[in-house]
């Protein structure tokens, strides 16, 4: 359905920051894109996130780094604090000293401003085509013929190659794979968005901090240039009445049963919580096992990436990240041959398929080292009071240059 001459046709499921960011990086390499977003409007809400320099020089390459520096934050540090006592337990440098050492910043970030920016930057390009309200249901691919998505309008359209980034509830990946729904996890997570003026002096510092507990841990950064505190709180607790939903607005006696003994600090941050507006929202996490092999990620002309491919625990913070550098791998992976395009996909999916089982795996270790007890919990505490920074750094994951990647 194609020629060598010709750009490829490829179609993403949705329109979230792993889709986004599939079809800017794919439109950068003069391919066709129609992106599909089953909601009536290409849209994110949410909580922050943080992009380590392994997603921010990505974002460099793109040209669109510029545009989410204007309204994120660069913090200077990483600190982890515990919950009872509120001491430092280790401290990590960021700011200047992680861009020197990376070649790109470490930056804290509203989801929805990063997803608007991405949208924007995506818009202006003129071999992109968005259309909302499209839900994929039904699949068919031929390496010779191409592929052809069924909506559930009865709408049809044919490419070269389809990406299922649609998230943790992939309807791509169960139409391709079938193999089952993610499975609960047994924790949740609580999520607020505190005015940066509303804190305490010493609570509006511009750090990454987490705060260790048994059995729950918080993170707080500030996001929206500075003028916001994003807080997260995760726990073990009793199931949502959604277990699917994003935002399940929760009561805070809740919140403080997950946290149990707080220091009078994070106390005021909890408290804070409770004068804004919106208050706690909640969502159950959901994940599946770590990836064991690259046929995970790709089969004939259909590509996994980000959520639908690999879904991960917060507690390496790189959901976004690794959604990001899929997308990069996937575009410098595809030529502009439609016969090549299977044997580019498996090269995508051998390219990444160690590197997210590693993160889902580490992810997986943070958070039971996170809400560690006992003498687990006070081996954890002195090991980073002796070891600080050579614990909290991550070369192997900030560092990695990607195929293709502007720099090699």
């Amino acid at each position: 359905m194609n020629s060598s001459k010709n750009p490829l046709q490829i179609l993403i499921a949705g329109g979230g920051i792993g889709g986004l960011s599939a079809g800017i990086a794919c439109a950068d390499k003069g391919h066709l894109v129609r992106l599909y977003e089953r909601s009536a409007r290409v849209s994110e809400a949410g909580a922050g996130i943080q992009l380590g320099p392994n997603a921010t020089r990505v974002l460099a390459d793109w040209g669109v780094l510029p545009a989410i520096k204007a309204i994120a934050v660069q913090p200077t540090h990483l600190r982890i604090r515990d919950t009872q006592s509120g001491r430092q337990l280790g401290q990590l440098a960021l700011g200047e000293r992680a861009e020197q050492r990376y070649g790109a910043p470490y930056l804290t970030v509203h989801r929805a401003d990063l997803h608007r920016t991405l949208y924007a930057h995506l818009k202006q390009k003129t071999n992109v085509f968005l259309h909302e309200g499209r839900e994929v249901a039904a699949l068919s691919d031929d390496l010779n013929e191409g592929v052809t998505v069924g909506f559930t309008d009865d709408q049809m359209v044919q490419g070269d190659v389809m990406i299922g980034a649609d998230g943790l509830w992939s309807r791509t990946r169960a139409l391709t794979f079938d193999d089952g729904s993610p499975a609960a996890t047994g924790h949740v997570a609580y999520r607020a968005l505190i005015p940066t003026a509303a804190l305490p002096e010493p609570l509006q510092a511009p750090v990454v901090t987490v705060w260790l507990g048994p059995h729950v841990h918080v993170v707080q950064y500030p996001v929206r240039g500075g003028d916001a505190m994003n807080v997260v709180l995760i726990a073990s607790g009793e199931p949502l009445a959604d277990a699917t939903g994003w935002s399940n607005a929760v009561d805070s006696k809740r919140v403080m049963r997950a946290v149990g003994v707080a220091c009078s600090t994070l106390g005021e941050l909890l408290e804070a919580v409770e004068r804004t507006e919106q208050g706690w929202m909640a969502w159950q996490l959901f994940d599946r096992p770590p990836v064991t092999d690259a046929s995970a990620l790709c089969c004939g002309r259909i590509a996994l990436m980000g959520d639908a491919a690999h879904p991960m625990r917060p507690y390496l913070a790189q959901g976004a990240g690794m959604a990001i550098e899929d997308a990069q791998v996937l575009a410098q992976v595809l030529t502009s041959d439609p016969a090549m395009v299977g044997h580019a996909l498996r090269r995508y999916a051998r390219l990444r398929h160690e590197r997210v089982a590693r993160v889902q795996r580490k992810a997986l270790e943070n958070g039971e080292i996170f809400h560690a007890t006992g003498l687990k919990r006070w081996g954890r505490d002195i090991a980073m009071q002796l070891l600080g920074s050579r614990l909290l750094d991550q070369p192997w994951l900030y560092g990695e240059r990607l195929v293709g990647h502007a720099a090699q």
